[in-house]
């Protein structure tokens, strides 16, 4: 039986297929459908972790304990769970360990391009590559068996086209898998010194004896046709240079890491001219180059960006396609991504730019606030930055500087790595307000739950963080909460919190107007009267607009949240009759 799936859709059902009982995650495009999917399978147990860290610390001691394991993140949340990846290299697994990372070459939905693959490299520990659905479901086989027989986490790389891309894929039956018997074995898993070194030599082994399979497994296949020109790729780059070049031949690596050394000389060997077409780094290029074998690579590829069939064309034929950007494609207009109709954190930024104070802002919808009409964030760097940051800005520049500022950060990014900042603000004594922007989801990655939710993945009901006991805990003594919408109140509290001699916690709430039976959404207003001033053009609500020197509502994308008729001055905003 076939079915189109959506790679991530294809890793979720590899990962029901083969015996995978204990799924975590912390959600980041283009990787989140792969937890939301698997959830959908009773026999494995699934969570949105906190965070990738500890995503992948439950993975770890799942695996130890028997089960097999999955857990997925983006390509920026691996950076947070280095720590745990690099550590459980040198000790190995029991049951199979699968760490999915999706990058996001050309940067759609992420502060940056990264290569997984270099994780692969330092933590010393396999690398596959899919380049369609149906290998996706494959590969997560495939991994879990590596991981077990060569005692090893396993790393499989997807991008965003492979995440988001359908292709057909057979489903079968989900294989018998048993938990494995738990090994009680403190020389293995107690990373202390003196076990550490003797398994670092384990690891070095354990690279040859996976160098040695690379070199016979069928994940790395041959296809000998015109050894004119050979292409030496993975992933991805497979599909657009067999479009482009049908009739070259091909060394398509499953696994990019270890790379098959003999196998890769033969090749080139065979072949009159080779080219290593490969997204964003030159890593197979480069270690093939090291290996006094002559390639072309990323002197006529680029390192930035996606690749596509015009680049590879262009690259290895030197031929460009006429007309490829039409008439219509040069006349779209740019449309920069916008704070929904009736979004909570609209109000927040409005009075921070009234108020011309410093943000320093975090990763989520409201990263959006930065730009006009808003223009109301001033840095945004990674996750759970913003409070850390702040407080470095009062450490540059002294208290008086933060009454001036303010660190603003989601519900789920202060879970995700806000908490300690704000510990370290009060343990060192820092004046640094924050603004926790409560919206009840993490929204910008499709609405998913988290600890401060109260809800887990399946929808079950579970003990919510209380955000106002956790700041007290942590020993923050002035916290205030206050509807967002409310902006009279909010402006007011800002002011008073900046200028308070101690760290303050203002917490922000309304839940998202996008979740299901969202309870803020009334009748769209009118405008009538209007003077023309654009004061509610400053908001940066699409369902407003400029036309012929007055404003307009548009009634299809009003969903009566009343912040533009709280800022109008002449009251000529109303809700409908």
């Amino acid at each position: 039986m076939k079915h189109i799936l959506l790679g991530n859709e294809a890793v979720a059902r590899g990962a029901f297929e083969y015996g995978v009982t204990v799924a975590s995650a912390y959600p980041g495009t283009p990787s989140t459908e792969i937890t939301e999917n698997i959830k959908k399978y009773e026999t494995i147990n699934t969570e949105w972790s906190p965070n990738e860290k500890v995503a992948l610390e439950v993975g770890i001691g799942a695996s130890i304990a028997g089960a097999r394991t999955i857990v997925s993140m983006k390509h920026v949340g691996l950076n947070v769970a280095a720590d745990p990846l690099m550590s459980i290299s040198y000790p190995g697994v029991n049951a199979g360990l699968l760490l999915v990372v999706a990058d996001d070459p050309s940067q759609h939905s992420s502060q940056n391009e990264q290569d997984t693959r270099y994780f692969g490299k330092a933590a010393k520990v396999p690398v596959l590559e899919p380049s369609d659905s149906q290998e996706c479901k494959e590969f997560v086989g495939a991994g879990l068996e590596i991981s077990e027989t060569f005692d090893t986490p396993v790393i499989l790389r997807l991008n965003t086209r492979i995440s988001h891309s359908q292709s057909l894929v057979e489903l079968k039956e989900p294989m018998p898998w048993e938990l494995r018997e738990y090994d009680k074995n403190p020389n293995k898993y107690i990373v202390a010194p003196a076990v550490a070194k003797k398994r670092r030599v384990i690891a070095e082994e354990r690279l040859r004896k996976l160098e040695e399979f690379a070199e016979t497994t069928e994940l790395n296949t041959v296809e000998y046709h015109d050894t004119n020109i050979g292409i030496i790729t993975s992933g991805i780059a497979y599909q657009y240079s067999k479009e482009v070049l049908p009739e070259a031949s091909y060394l398509k690596l499953g696994i990019t890491h270890p790379l098959p050394r003999k196998k890769i000389t033969e090749f080139i060997k065979s072949c009159k001219t080779v080219y290593v077409i490969e997204e964003l780094e030159p890593i197979i290029e480069e270690k093939i180059r090291s290996w006094g074998l002559a390639v072309v690579g990323k002197e006529v590829l680029p390192t930035i960006g996606e690749l596509n069939q015009e680049i590879v064309r262009t690259a290895v034929l030197k031929e460009t396609i006429a007309g490829v950007e039409t008439e219509l494609s040069k006349g779209i207009p740019i449309r920069p991504p916008v704070l929904c109709p009736g979004c909570h954190h609209r109000g927040v930024f409005y009075v921070l730019n009234k108020l011309k104070l410093h943000v320093s802002g975090d990763i989520g919808c409201y990263t959006l606030a930065a730009f006009s009409p808003l223009s109301a964030m001033d840095t945004s760097i990674c996750m759970g930055a913003s409070i850390g940051m702040a407080f470095g800005f009062e450490k540059a520049r002294g208290k008086e500087f933060s009454k001036k500022t303010v660190a603003v950060i989601g519900d789920s990014t202060f879970i995700h790595s806000g908490i300690t900042a704000l510990i370290d603000v009060v343990y060192n004594q820092g004046n640094v307000t924050v603004i926790i922007l409560n919206n009840s989801t993490t929204a910008m990655t499709g609405h998913q739950d988290h600890p401060g939710t109260g809800c887990t993945i399946r929808g079950e009901k579970s003990q919510a963080v209380d955000f106002v006991a956790l700041a007290k805990a942590i020993g923050i003594k002035r916290i205030q909460t206050v509807d967002a919408y409310d902006i009279t109140e909010l402006e007011r509290i800002i002011i008073e919190e900046t200028q308070a001699e101690e760290p303050s916690v203002i917490i922000t709430k309304r839940p998202c107007i996008l979740l299901k039976n969202s309870p803020l959404i009334h009748k769209p207003l009118n405008i009538r009267g209007c003077i023309g001033c654009k004061a509610c053009m400053k908001i940066g609500c699409p369902a407003i607009s400029f036309s012929q020197g007055i404003a307009e509502i548009k009634k299809e994308l009003c969903v009566g949240c009343e912040l533009c008729a709280n800022v109008c001055r002449f009251d000529a905003i109303k809700k409908e009759a």
